[in-house]
């Protein structure tokens, strides 16, 4: 199929860019880190991303966030999309693979997003993921988190391994709440955004839950991602993940479902255009 004029945009050197501004700075910084420029199809497939993100009004919400594949090198995979680069804690280029993610150990391995849980607003947060692996390690694995059972306004998105493998969350909360699709919960999308002070939306398996949870003021920890943060001095990590990630955003409330239905369709176009 011919690649779309709106899209791209050639450059005298033969370097393909995307149409929009945003998009176009990050596929350049991408290259950069990866020496070697992208792909025009999977340029392609980030510039439709972020345009559809904007046509949906999600885009502007999204504060901190890294497209977990795609890129070339493991470098390029944590260059920012939106916000400041995590911070790498162990990975290495063999943990990352371009068409599916970059995945955890479930001991040592994580990502320091940078972002402070507080940085949203109280009722005005989300937190998402795409998980093309789920977590299977004994316990639990942490996808997003910073606090725990013990932190008032704690922020977690992670898998539950016994007894039914399902996915949870704590917005705002030291309480944990379990996601009410069908269980296992399959790969793919999952998040949950809040926009009012006495519950939340849990989004896992395509659909949408309702959490009725009131929300505390939110743990300053940073967020991090493949494990959590829970104490700031001395600091505590735990929850570590095996599981595989494609993509993480972190911000203030969107729609889900939106943003499922674009980063599902970024991570199926970057899998068809890498060999």
């Amino acid at each position: 199929m011919p690649m779309s004029p709106r899209l791209l945009r050639p450059r005298a050197s033969g370097l393909v860019l995307p149409s929009d501004a945003d998009a176009r700075a990050y596929v350049l910084a991408v290259n950069t880190a990866d020496g070697q420029p992208l792909e025009a199809p999977v340029v392609q497939a980030i510039d439709a991303f972020v345009i559809g993100c904007k046509a949906d009004g999600t885009w502007s919400a999204i504060k901190a966030s890294c497209i977990l594949m795609g890129a070339r090198t493991l470098s390029g995979a944590l260059t920012p999309l939106v916000g400041t680069a995590p911070t790498n804690n162990n990975f290495v280029s063999g943990d990352y693979n371009r068409k599916t993610g970059l995945v955890g150990n479930g001991s040592t391995k994580y990502l320091n997003s940078n972002r402070a849980g507080g940085a949203d607003g109280t009722n005005d947060a989300h937190l998402a993921a795409y998980i093309s692996t789920h977590h299977a390690a004994g316990g639990f694995g942490i996808y997003i988190g910073a606090g725990g059972i013990s932190t008032t306004g704690a922020n977690n998105l992670g898998r539950n391994n016994s007894p039914d493998l399902s996915l949870f969350a704590r917005c705002r909360s030291q309480t944990v709440d379990i996601s009410l699709g069908p269980n296992p919960a399959v790969a793919g999308f999952a998040g949950w955004s809040r926009s009012g002070s006495s519950s939340y939306t849990f989004r896992t398996n395509s659909a949408d839950s309702t959490v009725t949870r009131a929300s505390q003021s939110p743990s300053s920890l940073n967020l991090f991602v493949f494990a959590r943060l829970t104490s700031s001095g001395p600091n505590v990590i735990e929850g570590y993940s095996d599981g595989r990630m494609a993509f993480y955003s972190i911000g203030s409330a969107l729609t889900l479902s939106s943003l499922d239905s674009r980063v599902s369709t970024l991570y199926t176009a970057i899998g068809a255009a890498i060999p």
